[in-house]
C-alpha cells in the first residue's frame, strides 16, 4: 500500500524550501529593525485556550480545529492561529512589563481543518507580530507599515493595506442589532452558516463568501457610521498616523475579522496575485484579549501573514534566480584536490558553489552547471594547473577570462560585481 500525504499537508521540496528561507530571514531580519523580538511557543495546547479567546462560535473553534483527548483524557489543540499561545505565554512567563511595549514575533505551522484549495492547506503557516502595552494609535500604524516593509522587502510591489474599524464593546451592540435588523427579513436566503450567524454575530456574515450572502449583505448598515466618539477619534489618529509614515490605504466599511478578539482597528493587505483568496495578511487591535485570560489589563495589537500564500509570491517573483553562484568544473585527480579546495573558501567568501566530485567529462560537468542555474563556471584542470591560472566563466554571457589561482577575492568580485 502506497502512503502518501494527508490531505491538506505537503513536503516543501529542495527549490521551493530556499524560497522559504529566504521569506523567513527576511523577516528575521525586518523585525529585529523594529525591536520585536521572537517568541516559540507550543504546537499543541489546551482546548480552552482557543475556545475562550477565539471564541467559542466561531468557524475556526466550531468545525475547523483539530481536538484530540490525551492519554490523561485533557482536551488538546493544534494550534489554529498563533495569537493566543503568544497571550498565554505572555501571561505565563510574566513577560508583560507594566508601562513598558513588548513586542513579539513568531513564524511556525497552524492547523486547520478547512478544504484545500490554492496556497490554503490544513497544516500551514503563519508569520505574526504582537505588540502589548499601548492603545496609542501610533502603534497601529507602526504595526500596519511594518507588515507593509516586509512584502516590500521581498519585492511585491501594489498590494494594498485594507482598513477599518470594528468598535469596542461598548458601541458595537448597537451596530450589531442594527445589523440583525437590516438582515432578519432576508434570514431565509442566507446560507445555512449566516443564518446561524445572525443569532450569533452578525459581523460574521461580511465573512461569508458565498455569493447569494454577498448580494443580501451590500445594502446593510455599515459600522462605521456607529462608533462611538472615542472609537472616532481613535480611527482618525490611526489614519493621520499611516499618512504621515507615508502608507497608503483603502477604507473598507465592512472588512471583519473572524475572530471574538478584536477591537477598533482591524486591516488586512491584499494582493491581486492571488486569486479570490486574496489576503495576504490581516490583523488588529486586541485591548480586552489579556484581561479575558487572566492578565492584567493590556492593550494590544498584531497581524498574522499567511506565510504559504506569501511564498508562493515571491516564488513567482524569483523564479529565475539562480540556486548556484558558481560551479566548479574539474578535470583529473589533482584537479579534484583543488576544486575542494576552491569550494571551501568560496563558500566561506559567501558564494553558493555547487561541485561534483564523481563527474569525468568536462562537457557534461557544463551541461551540470547549467541544469543547476548557476551563473557562472569556475574551471580547474591539468592545463590550468599548470598555467597557474583558472578560467571564469559567465555562463549567461558566454564570456571566459582567466584569473590567477587561488585568487580567491578576485574570483569572489568576479562572480558577485560581474568583474
Amino acid at each position: 500500500m502506497k502512503i502518501t500525504a494527508a490531505k491538506g499537508t505537503r513536503d516543501i521540496l529542495p527549490g521551493e524550501v530556499e524560497v522559504w528561507q529566504r521569506v523567513e530571514q527576511t523577516a528575521h531580519r525586518l523585525f529585529s529593525l523594529y525591536g520585536v523580538q521572537e517568541i516559540r511557543t507550543p504546537i499543541f495546547e489546551s482546548t480552552d485556550l482557543f475556545a475562550k479567546s477565539t471564541g467559542s462560535d466561531t468557524d475556526i473553534v466550531i468545525k475547523e480545529m483539530y481536538t484530540f483527548p490525551d492519554r490523561s483524557n485533557r482536551s488538546l489543540t493544534l494550534r489554529p492561529e498563533g495569537t493566543p499561545g503568544v497571550v498565554r505565554a505572555a501571561i505565563e512567563n510574566s513577560l508583560l512589563r507594566r508601562g513598558e511595549i513588548d513586542r513579539f514575533y513568531y513564524i511556525g505551522p497552524m492547523f486547520r481543518y478547512e478544504r484545500p484549495q490554492k496556497g490554503r492547506y490544513r497544516q500551514f503557516s503563519q508569520i505574526g507580530v504582537e505588540v502589548f502595552g499601548s492603545s496609542h494609535p501610533a502603534i497601529d500604524a507602526e504595526v500596519m507599515e511594518m507588515a507593509n516593509s516586509l512584502f516590500t522587502s521581498l519585492g511585491i510591489i501594489g498590494a494594498r493595506l485594507q482598513l477599518n474599524s470594528v468598535g469596542h464593546p461598548g458601541c458595537r451592540p448597537a451596530y450589531r442589532q442594527a445589523l440583525k435588523d437590516a438582515l432578519e427579513p432576508h434570514r431565509a436566503e442566507l446560507c445555512s452558516d449566516c443564518q446561524r450567524r445572525l443569532d450569533v454575530n452578525p459581523l460574521r456574515i461580511f465573512d461569508c463568501k458565498v455569493p447569494g450572502c454577498g448580494v443580501i449583505r451590500a445594502n446593510a448598515p455599515v459600522i462605521l457610521d456607529y462608533l462611538c466618539a472615542e472609537c472616532v477619534t481613535h480611527f482618525d489618529g490611526v489614519k493621520e498616523c499611516l499618512d504621515t509614515l507615508g502608507v497608503s490605504y483603502d477604507l473598507n466599511p465592512r472588512l471583519v475579522r473572524g475572530l471574538d478578539y478584536y477591537t477598533r482597528t482591524t486591516f488586512e493587505v491584499v494582493s491581486d496575485k492571488l486569486g479570490a483568496q486574496n489576503a495576504l495578511c490581516g490583523g488588529g487591535r486586541y485591548d480586552d484579549l489579556v484581561a479575558s485570560m487572566g492578565g492584567p489589563q493590556t492593550p494590544g495589537f498584531g497581524f498574522a501573514i499567511g506565510a504559504d500564500r506569501l511564498v508562493m509570491i515571491v516564488a513567482e517573483l524569483h523564479r529565475h534566480a539562480a540556486p548556484a553562484d558558481i560551479y566548479i568544473v574539474h578535470l583529473g585527480a589533482p584537479a579534484l584536490k583543488e576544486a575542494l579546495v576552491a569550494s571551501r573558501v568560496l563558500r566561506e567568501l559567501g558564494l553558493a558553489v555547487r561541485l561534483d566530485p564523481d563527474a569525468k567529462e568536462v562537457g557534461k560537468q557544463m551541461a551540470r552547471a547549467s541544469a543547476w542555474g548557476a551563473r557562472y563556471a569556475l574551471i580547474i584542470g591539468e592545463r590550468e594547473m599548470e598555467k597557474g591560472a583558472y578560467a571564469v566563466k559567465n555562463l549567461a554571457a558566454g564570456t571566459q577570462r582567466e584569473v590567477a589561482a587561488r585568487a580567491w577575492d578576485e574570483i569572489r568580485r568576479e562572480v558577485v560585481n560581474g568583474g
